[in-house]
């Protein structure tokens, strides 16, 4: 594996025609390509909040299956106290779920691919990619 997709780079995906996106992600072989269990927490709950839940299930599962699938886990937990430290004390903190998200890809040193760079860039040793610019 060398990539964790971010809930917005799924989103996009799912949503929209976006072709810098949707070429990079078919250019680039599944086995290395990862979600986590964060990502899905997020997808699924932007599914149930929209106007038709079953279908939105559905094709986020269709999409979903492809992928290998990252628990949140003791390592990345670990991790995230670090990095949720280090930013608290630097007056910079992340949102929680990115904060999971982040931990996960360091504790499997993927790079995270996210077009939420401004948020990223402030965890020490992650490193990203937007798959939405050429």
């Amino acid at each position: 594996m060398k990539y964790l997709l971010d809930t917005n780079v799924c989103v996009k995906y799912l949503n929209s025609e976006l072709i810098t996106l949707r070429r990079r992600l078919q250019a680039t072989d599944l086995e290395d390509i990862a979600v986590c269990s964060v990502v899905k927490m997020e997808l699924f709950y932007g599914a149930m909040k929209s106007r038709n839940p079953d279908a939105s299930w559905r094709r986020q599962q269709s999409f979903l299956k492809v992928f290998i699938s990252l628990p949140f886990d003791d390592i990345a937990a670990l991790i995230a106290g670090r990095i949720r430290a280090q930013l608290a004390n630097l007056g910079t903190p992340i949102g929680f779920n990115d904060l999971l998200i982040a931990s996960i890809a360091l504790s499997h040193d993927l790079t995270l691919v996210t077009h939420n760079i401004g948020e990223f860039s402030r965890v020490e040793g992650l490193h990203l990619e937007d798959w939405e610019v050429e």
